[in-house]
């Protein structure tokens, strides 16, 4: 990978009003997941992102489904990413999904599809 910049994406869904703490929780999980799926086939790039203070961008989506088909793309275009389901223990039930973190990787490569989505 060359030397573009990286930066990881986080989405939420706003469409759920989870609570402030919930919503950062769940933007936590999804960071955490995503890096990790980064490391498991991309070390160099989860590295570098680290050693480059770890940028991220977080957004907002209104829809499961378009959640969804996001992360579909992403995982089709071999980007790493995770989507996080609620554990049902607080505010939503079992399964539901909160957020999606998608990277660290080339930023050119995640604004092809996040850029339309509005900042959180």
């Amino acid at each position: 990978m060359d030397e573009e910049e990286l930066k990881q994406v986080i989405i939420i869904r706003k469409d759920l009003d989870m609570g402030t703490g919930k919503t950062v929780a769940q933007g936590a999980h999804a960071s955490l997941m995503s890096y990790l799926e980064t490391v498991k086939v991309h070390k160099d790039v989860a590295e570098r992102w680290i050693k480059e203070g770890e940028k991220k961008i977080i957004l907002k989506i209104d829809d499961e489904e378009k959640m969804k088909r996001l992360a579909e793309a992403f995982k089709y275009k071999g980007i790493p990413c995770a989507l996080v389901s609620d554990a049902g223990l607080t505010q939503l039930p079992r399964g539901t999904m909160t957020a999606l973190g998608i990277g660290p990787w080339k930023g050119k490569d995640l604004d092809i599809l996040t850029g339309a989505l509005k900042l959180l």
